[in-house]
């Protein structure tokens, strides 16, 4: 077989996940950027709430597009899920590229039907609302991050 069929991120669910994003965020009175990619790491949407950090901009791409790529969370392990200190996160990070990997948590994965559809990464809490804010947004669309 040649050719197979796949399952995509629409825009109403990347809106959907936009929205749920950016209503925790204002609940839990943080200013984040929203980043939303498809399964290639392609930007669909991005926001940057009022009051913004400007850096949140690349770092919650960075954290959607390596969710999307490895098929899980962002953290600080490698390709292998493996455990990383400092020098060797460092290191991927400068061998996957700057714009295709990170260690910072708040990066999950779209996952519909055991299909990763995309990632999307959030920046401007502290890792922990990073993380549960991206997790909320994903089940939004009745998907998984796990």
């Amino acid at each position: 077989m040649y050719v197979t069929t796949g399952k995509r991120l629409t825009m109403d669910g990347a809106k959907k996940m936009m929205a749920t994003a950016i209503d925790m965020a204002k609940q839990a009175g943080v200013a984040v950027t929203v980043a939303i990619t498809d399964a290639g790491g392609h930007l669909v949407l991005l926001e940057r709430m009022e009051g913004g950090r400007f850096h949140t901009v690349h770092s919650s791409t960075v954290k959607a597009v390596g969710a999307a790529s490895n098929k899980r969370m962002t953290s600080a392990c490698g390709a292998q899920a493996q455990e990383l200190d400092v020098a060797h996160a460092l290191g991927l990070a400068l061998a996957a590229g700057p714009e295709r990997w990170t260690a910072l948590e708040g990066g999950c994965p779209i996952i519909a039907d055991g299909e990763c559809i995309g990632g999307i990464g959030i920046a401007g809490g502290d890792w922990a609302t990073d993380e549960r804010i991206a997790q909320a947004a994903v089940e939004s669309i009745g998907a998984s991050w796990k």
